[in-house]
């Protein structure tokens, strides 16, 4: 559990700059873009392999927390299918739904993380997600806080693309790619 904690405080640490050092990010950004991009890739990196590895390690012998509901594996899936859907819509063009949204990553992490509370209930997965939901949560009140401009809808055709491209994404993950790299099916 120790590997996984370590992988999540790394990951979610520097992704958490911009909420809790807005001011040092931006700075770093002016010094040297491709500096801090590179740092923040690197150190990202680092935590995540150590989540993966660390929750391989861990889930077998986590205790569990609770059980899931019987319909929770079912709306996972239709959670992770969504988030898949907003995460690939969210570095592109400005479609209607990023441009309605504004943040899709985020909701594609809470719904992501979401659904795979609903579906596990064993300590390492409740860390690793619980910590994920918690995250981003926290950062979109960040965000929302920021009060950005609403951005224009730029293409259109960006929405059928994410919609697309997520979907296409999901089934990969669902038919085989979920259990090669975590070691787990979701479809059971």
């Amino acid at each position: 559990m120790t590997i996984l904690i370590l992988g999540l405080v790394v990951f979610l640490g520097i992704h958490s700059v911009r909420i809790l050092a807005a001011p040092l990010r931006d700075g770093q950004i002016a010094a040297n873009e491709k500096r801090w991009k590179g740092l923040f890739s690197l150190i990202a990196g680092l935590g995540f392999v150590l989540i993966i590895l660390g929750w391989i390690a861990a889930r077998p012998t986590a205790p569990q927390v609770y059980d899931p509901p019987t319909w929770g594996r079912h709306a996972a899936m239709g959670l992770v299918w969504i988030a898949f859907i907003l995460l690939a819509g969210s570095n592109g063009p400005v479609g209607r739904v990023k441009a309605t949204v504004r943040h899709p990553m985020l909701l594609g992490t809470i719904a992501w993380a979401s659904g795979h509370l609903l579906a596990n209930g064993d300590l390492a997965s409740v860390v690793l997600f619980g910590a994920f939901l918690a995250w981003a949560i926290l950062d979109l009140i960040s965000a929302v806080n920021r009060k950005e401009p609403a951005p224009v809808v730029t293409k259109p055709i960006a929405d059928v693309i994410a919609v697309a491209a997520g979907t296409v994404l999901y089934a990969l993950f669902v038919v085989g790619l979920h259990r090669v790299l975590f070691g787990v099916s979701p479809m059971g």
